[in-house]
Formats: C-alpha cells, structure tokens, sequence
C-alpha cells in the first residue's frame, strides 16, 4: 500500500501563485511517474500534469506556460508550481503516482485531494 499526502492548497487571486506539493510513503518499490489531477463539481477528472521517472513531462493545455511540474523520484514527491492561476483553475486537485511492485504489477495511487480556489 502506497500513501500520497498533498498540502500547498488554499486561496489565491486571479494572477496568483499556489504551489502544490505531494510525497508518497508506504510500501514503496519502484514509482514510474507522478502527476495532478483536478476535478470540479459536475465534470470529469482531467489531467493537469505529469512527469515520469526520467524526466518527461506532460501539461494540459490549459495550464501550459503557466504550470510547472518537477518532481525528486529519490525523495517520492512531486510539486506544481501554477502561477498565472485564472478562476477556471478552481478545483479539488489530486496527486497520482503509478507504482509498480515487486511483481511488476503497476497500479495508481491518489491523495485525498486539495481545494484550490482563485476568486477575487
């Protein structure tokens, strides 16, 4: 079983910075990636970034020139620097890491989630 705890939420203006930050604990073997995921009221899951273990990274358009994603895989965390943030931002956001075990059977893990709120 693998833990993940985010922290780093809250409320921020519109043309703000939040950075979000994720570490993962438990029975740990081998992480291949780490990502965000954020969700609001009525819609869908969606991606908002993720890094894999040897560096490559993926963003939402939404988010992209405004969200950055790095991640330390010898210390099992990942953060998100959003800056820029618009009201469209606003949503619970979970971290995500796809672990593989000792069977090499991979499986994703998520936090419990962050509230992020951009108003005014």
């Amino acid at each position: 079983q693998v833990q993940l705890v985010e922290s780093g939420g809250g409320l921020v203006q519109p043309g703000g910075s939040l950075r979000l930050s994720c570490a993962a604990s438990g029975s740990i073997f081998s992480i291949n990636a780490m990502g965000w995921y954020r969700q609001t009221p009525g819609k869908q899951r969606e991606l908002v970034a993720f890094i894999t273990s040897g560096g490559a990274t993926n963003y939402a358009d939404s988010v992209k020139g405004r969200f950055t994603i790095s991640g330390d895989f010898a210390k099992n965390t990942v953060f998100l620097q959003m800056n820029r943030m618009k009201p469209e931002d606003t949503a619970v956001y979970y971290c995500n890491a796809d672990h593989q075990g000792p069977s090499f059977i991979r499986f994703n893990y998520w936090g419990q989630g962050t509230q992020v709120t951009v108003s005014s």
